[in-house]
Protein backbone atom coordinates (compact mmCIF):
# COMPACT_ATOMS: atom_id res chain seq x y z
CA UNK A 1 0.00 0.00 0.00
CA UNK A 2 2.31 2.55 0.75
CA UNK A 3 4.48 1.07 -2.03
CA UNK A 4 1.28 2.33 -4.44
CA UNK A 5 0.88 5.65 -2.85
CA UNK A 6 4.69 6.60 -3.43
CA UNK A 7 4.00 5.79 -7.11
CA UNK A 8 1.03 7.14 -7.05
CA UNK A 9 2.47 10.89 -5.84
CA UNK A 10 5.58 10.45 -8.58
CA UNK A 11 3.10 10.45 -11.22
CA UNK A 12 1.15 13.09 -10.18
CA UNK A 13 4.25 14.74 -9.32
CA UNK A 14 6.16 14.47 -12.82
CA UNK A 15 2.65 14.69 -14.81
CA UNK A 16 1.99 18.19 -13.20
CA UNK A 17 5.50 19.01 -14.14
CA UNK A 18 5.40 17.38 -17.36
CA UNK A 19 2.23 19.58 -18.34
CA UNK A 20 2.68 22.96 -17.01
CA UNK A 21 6.48 23.18 -18.00
CA UNK A 22 7.43 24.72 -21.35
CA UNK A 23 10.75 24.97 -22.64
CA UNK A 24 12.72 21.08 -22.70
CA UNK A 25 14.96 20.15 -19.71
CA UNK A 26 16.44 23.00 -19.03
CA UNK A 27 13.23 24.77 -18.09
CA UNK A 28 11.91 22.00 -16.16
CA UNK A 29 15.12 21.61 -13.77
CA UNK A 30 13.58 24.72 -12.28
CA UNK A 31 10.75 22.48 -11.29
CA UNK A 32 11.97 19.75 -10.72
CA UNK A 33 14.05 21.22 -7.78
CA UNK A 34 11.01 22.47 -6.23
CA UNK A 35 8.59 19.85 -6.27
CA UNK A 36 11.29 17.24 -5.52
CA UNK A 37 13.93 18.94 -3.17
CA UNK A 38 11.86 21.93 -1.69
CA UNK A 39 8.54 20.38 -1.49
CA UNK A 40 8.63 16.65 -1.64
CA UNK A 41 12.11 16.31 0.20
CA UNK A 42 12.21 13.26 -1.72
CA UNK A 43 16.21 14.41 -3.08
CA UNK A 44 18.66 17.46 -1.45
CA UNK A 45 20.21 19.91 -3.05
CA UNK A 46 23.33 18.72 -3.68
CA UNK A 47 21.86 15.57 -5.14
CA UNK A 48 19.61 17.62 -7.41
CA UNK A 49 22.98 19.52 -8.69
CA UNK A 50 24.73 16.18 -9.30
CA UNK A 51 21.56 14.52 -11.10
CA UNK A 52 21.40 18.05 -13.05
CA UNK A 53 25.20 16.82 -13.67
CA UNK A 54 24.79 13.65 -14.68
CA UNK A 55 21.56 13.94 -16.81
CA UNK A 56 23.43 16.70 -19.06
CA UNK A 57 26.46 13.88 -19.80
CA UNK A 58 24.28 10.73 -20.48
CA UNK A 59 22.07 10.37 -23.77
CA UNK A 60 18.50 11.49 -23.58
CA UNK A 61 16.46 14.64 -22.76
CA UNK A 62 17.81 15.87 -18.98
CA UNK A 63 14.25 16.10 -17.68
CA UNK A 64 13.14 12.67 -18.10
CA UNK A 65 16.81 11.41 -17.01
CA UNK A 66 16.54 13.71 -13.31
CA UNK A 67 12.83 11.96 -13.32
CA UNK A 68 13.73 8.81 -13.93
CA UNK A 69 16.67 8.91 -11.42
CA UNK A 70 14.41 10.78 -8.39
CA UNK A 71 11.89 7.95 -9.65
CA UNK A 72 14.41 4.92 -8.88
CA UNK A 73 15.62 6.77 -5.91
CA UNK A 74 11.75 6.59 -3.90
CA UNK A 75 10.69 3.27 -5.55
CA UNK A 76 13.27 1.31 -7.53
CA UNK A 77 12.43 0.20 -10.50
CA UNK A 78 8.40 1.19 -10.55
CA UNK A 79 9.32 4.78 -9.38
CA UNK A 80 11.59 5.32 -12.40
CA UNK A 81 9.25 3.94 -14.55
CA UNK A 82 6.48 5.93 -13.11
CA UNK A 83 8.21 8.87 -12.44
CA UNK A 84 9.72 8.77 -16.45
CA UNK A 85 6.06 8.06 -17.76
CA UNK A 86 4.84 10.96 -15.62
CA UNK A 87 6.92 13.42 -17.12
CA UNK A 88 7.00 11.80 -20.69
CA UNK A 89 3.08 11.61 -21.43
CA UNK A 90 1.96 15.19 -21.07
CA UNK A 91 4.66 16.12 -23.90
CA UNK A 92 3.63 13.43 -25.77
CA UNK A 93 -0.53 13.61 -26.00
CA UNK A 94 0.00 17.68 -26.40
CA UNK A 95 2.49 16.94 -29.40
CA UNK A 96 0.01 14.44 -30.91
CA UNK A 97 -2.88 16.49 -30.64
CA UNK A 98 -0.82 19.54 -32.07
CA UNK A 99 0.38 17.33 -35.11
CA UNK A 100 -3.36 16.33 -36.00
CA UNK A 101 -3.54 19.74 -36.65
CA UNK A 102 -0.63 21.55 -37.27
CA UNK A 103 -1.27 23.23 -40.37
CA UNK A 104 -4.00 25.08 -38.99
CA UNK A 105 -2.72 25.14 -35.73
CA UNK A 106 -0.07 28.40 -35.67
CA UNK A 107 -1.93 30.31 -37.77
CA UNK A 108 -4.75 31.08 -34.70
CA UNK A 109 -3.57 34.42 -33.71
CA UNK A 110 -4.34 33.79 -29.67
CA UNK A 111 -1.63 30.31 -30.16
CA UNK A 112 0.40 32.35 -32.01
CA UNK A 113 1.09 35.19 -29.41
CA UNK A 114 1.19 32.94 -26.61
CA UNK A 115 3.41 30.96 -27.63
CA UNK A 116 5.73 34.31 -27.89
CA UNK A 117 5.17 34.73 -24.14
CA UNK A 118 5.99 31.02 -23.31
CA UNK A 119 8.99 31.95 -24.72
CA UNK A 120 10.05 34.65 -22.24
CA UNK A 121 8.83 32.71 -19.41
CA UNK A 122 11.10 30.00 -20.32
CA UNK A 123 14.17 32.21 -20.34
CA UNK A 124 13.31 32.98 -16.92
CA UNK A 125 13.14 29.58 -16.26
CA UNK A 126 16.06 28.35 -17.22
CA UNK A 127 18.03 31.48 -15.54
CA UNK A 128 16.36 30.66 -12.34
CA UNK A 129 17.32 26.78 -12.04
CA UNK A 130 20.85 28.63 -13.22
CA UNK A 131 21.09 30.97 -10.76
CA UNK A 132 19.51 28.28 -7.68
CA UNK A 133 22.72 26.13 -8.54
CA UNK A 134 24.90 28.82 -8.86
CA UNK A 135 23.98 30.05 -4.88
CA UNK A 136 24.46 26.40 -4.31
CA UNK A 137 28.22 26.04 -5.55
CA UNK A 138 30.78 26.16 -2.96
CA UNK A 139 32.63 29.27 -2.71
CA UNK A 140 36.01 28.05 -3.73
CA UNK A 141 38.23 29.22 -6.64
CA UNK A 142 38.28 27.17 -8.76
CA UNK A 143 34.65 25.99 -9.50
CA UNK A 144 33.66 29.42 -9.40
CA UNK A 145 36.09 30.27 -12.04
CA UNK A 146 34.88 27.05 -14.26
CA UNK A 147 31.75 28.70 -13.68
CA UNK A 148 32.30 32.69 -14.81
CA UNK A 149 34.67 31.08 -17.72
CA UNK A 150 32.12 28.43 -19.08
CA UNK A 151 29.46 31.52 -18.70
CA UNK A 152 31.76 33.44 -20.99
CA UNK A 153 32.34 31.02 -23.12
CA UNK A 154 28.69 30.55 -23.93
CA UNK A 155 27.77 34.09 -24.20
CA UNK A 156 30.80 34.78 -26.82
CA UNK A 157 29.76 31.18 -28.84
CA UNK A 158 26.01 32.50 -28.93
CA UNK A 159 26.78 36.12 -29.64
CA UNK A 160 29.34 35.00 -32.42
CA UNK A 161 27.28 32.24 -33.67
CA UNK A 162 30.72 29.93 -33.48
CA UNK A 163 30.07 26.06 -34.34
CA UNK A 164 31.04 25.05 -30.48
CA UNK A 165 29.23 22.51 -28.79
CA UNK A 166 28.37 22.29 -25.25
CA UNK A 167 29.28 18.94 -25.22
CA UNK A 168 32.58 20.31 -25.78
CA UNK A 169 32.30 22.58 -23.03
CA UNK A 170 31.71 20.46 -20.41
CA UNK A 171 34.20 17.71 -21.45
CA UNK A 172 36.44 20.71 -21.18
CA UNK A 173 35.75 21.51 -17.58
CA UNK A 174 35.63 18.59 -16.50
CA UNK A 175 39.59 17.48 -18.33
CA UNK A 176 40.18 21.36 -16.00
CA UNK A 177 38.54 20.03 -12.70
CA UNK A 178 40.42 16.58 -13.36
CA UNK A 179 43.93 18.17 -14.13
CA UNK A 180 43.60 20.44 -11.04
CA UNK A 181 43.07 17.51 -8.52
CA UNK A 182 45.41 15.41 -10.23
CA UNK A 183 48.02 18.16 -9.42
CA UNK A 184 46.69 18.65 -5.52
CA UNK A 185 47.05 14.94 -5.00
CA UNK A 186 50.79 15.01 -6.84
CA UNK A 187 51.08 17.96 -4.01
CA UNK A 188 49.76 16.14 -1.58
CA UNK A 189 51.90 13.30 -2.00
CA UNK A 190 55.06 14.91 -2.03
CA UNK A 191 54.20 16.67 1.77
CA UNK A 192 52.49 19.34 0.24
CA UNK A 193 49.44 21.15 1.66
CA UNK A 194 46.59 20.80 -0.34
CA UNK A 195 45.46 24.19 -1.40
Amino acid sequence: MKQQRILFDLLLTFLKIGLFTFGGGYAMISMIGDSCVEKKKWITQDDMMNITVIAESTPGPIAINCATFVGYQQAGFAGALTATLGIVLPSFLIIYAISMFFDHFLEITVIANAFRGIRIAVGFLILDAGLTMKKKMPRKLLPQAILGGSFAAMLLIGIFSWNFSSISLMLLAAAVRLAVCAIEERNAGKGGVKP
